[in-house]
C-alpha cells in the first residue's frame, strides 16, 4: 500500500475574474468585417472574448492580417510538474492565429480552427514575466485559411513557442 504525505505550502489562493457576455448577432454586428470587430473589441466598444479573462491574456494590437496578444503566466496555470500548462501557450497561439485570419475576413464570414500545430521551445514558469504572441495570416481563401504565430518573452525577446493553424472559413 502506498501512503502519501500531505504537503502544505501556505494558505489557499483565490482568483476571480469577470467578463461581458458575447453580444447578440445584430444586423450591425453582422455587417462588420473581422478587422472591424477586433478593432472595436480593442477599443472596448465590444466585449473581449471571455477566455481572455479566464486565463489572463489580452488583445493588444490588430492590423490587416495580424493580431497580437499578451499573457501573464502565474501559479494558477501550473501543471503537476510545476511549470505553466502547455494549454496556456496553445490558447495564446490559437487566439493570435485565429484572430490574424479574422482580420482578413469580410462581413458575414466567420472561421473555426480545424488544425493547430504547437511547438513549445522552453518552459514557462509561474514567475515568467508577460509573454507576447503575434499571429500573421499567410493565406485566407474562400474556404480555408492558414496562419503562423510566435510566443516571445516581453522581457527578454526569447522564443517560448511557435505554431501554425488551418482554419475553415464559414459563410454565415
Amino acid at each position: 500500500m502506498t501512503t502519501y504525505q500531505t504537503i502544505t505550502t501556505g494558505p489557499a489562493r483565490t482568483r476571480t475574474h469577470s467578463w461581458q457576455p458575447r453580444p447578440e448577432a445584430t444586423p450591425g454586428l453582422l455587417a462588420m468585417s473581422g478587422l472591424e470587430i477586433l478593432q472595436a473589441a480593442l477599443k472596448g466598444e465590444l466585449p473581449a472574448a471571455s477566455i481572455m479573462s479566464t486565463l489572463g491574456f489580452r488583445l493588444t494590437e490588430v492590423g490587416e492580417g495580424r493580431a497580437v496578444f499578451e499573457g501573464d503566466p502565474g501559479d494558477h496555470l501550473l501543471n503537476p510538474m510545476g511549470t505553466v500548462h502547455g494549454g496556456f501557450l496553445a490558447t495564446l497561439l490559437d487566439s493570435a492565429l485565429g484572430s490574424a485570419v479574422m482580420t482578413r475576413l469580410p462581413a458575414g464570414t466567420a472561421y473555426t480552427t480545424v488544425q493547430l500545430g504547437v511547438h513549445m521551445i522552453r518552459p514557462v514558469l509561474a514567475g515568467t514575466p508577460s509573454l507576447r504572441c503575434e499571429g500573421v495570416a499567410l493565406h485566407v481563401g474562400r474556404t480555408t485559411a492558414t496562419a503562423e504565430a510566435r510566443v516571445t518573452g516581453t522581457h527578454d525577446g526569447k522564443l517560448y513557442a511557435h505554431g501554425t493553424t488551418t482554419c475553415a472559413v464559414l459563410r454565415l
